[in-house]
């Protein structure tokens, strides 16, 4: 019952590659046999797989859009890394309390919410009266330093952020996923971020 999003020969006769959402599979040309991992080009010395699903978490994450995001832009914009977070999550916390640096090295900061305790919990929400507050900078900045918020209730898109989060694998805070659609799992200092996203792709 499920409606792929795109459906494409692989690169191994008999196989297709087929999308769903931001996952990949590999169907049978028959429909009977399934299998879901990584594709490697042994002679390339390639994953063929994760080069394409940093495509698909880019588009997954485009068609969220950062009109449902909480960006925090530098003056100057050179680079931009999306952020999972937890506003209860210690590392998520550190990452927030050093904003600045990542502005001072030209990048944005996307936030999407990803409360590890799941739905219903005081961490899901805190992450909804951040989004319901007027200034939701100010709002997350504040809870990132303890501070208690007013609790308000509104559309949101905290559960999309979160089913998201699940499509990509995520398994902890913060996870960030840069401008290329690679993931960066924990945190990542400022400049060592600025480093990784200066790098062209083209150089392994």
């Amino acid at each position: 019952g499920v409606k792929p999003d795109s459906i494409q020969a692989a690169p191994i006769p008999g196989l297709f590659e087929v999308t769903v959402g931001a996952k990949i599979f590999y169907v049978s040309e028959d429909g009977r046999y399934l299998m879901q991992g990584s594709l490697i080009d042994m002679k390339e010395r390639k994953d063929l797989t994760d080069a394409k699903l940093s495509q698909v978490r880019l588009k997954s994450l485009e068609k969220v859009g950062t009109n449902n995001m909480i960006v925090f832009k530098p003056k100057s914009a050179q680079h931009f890394g999306y952020v999972f977070t937890d506003i209860d999550c210690g590392y998520c916390r550190k990452l927030h309390s050093e904003i600045d640096q990542y502005s001072k090295e030209g990048i944005e900061i996307r936030y999407l919410f990803f409360p590890r305790s799941g739905p219903n919990t005081d961490s899901y929400y805190k992450a909804i009266s951040v989004w319901c507050a007027k200034d939701r900078n100010a709002a997350l900045t504040k809870s990132k330093k303890g501070d208690n918020l007013e609790r308000k209730e509104c559309d949101n898109p905290v559960d999309e952020h979160m089913q998201l989060a699940s499509d990509f694998g995520a398994n902890g805070t913060p996870m960030i996923i840069t401008e290329k659609g690679d993931v960066l799992p924990g945190y990542v200092p400022a400049p060592q971020l600025a480093k990784i996203l200066n790098k062209p792709a083209d150089k392994p």
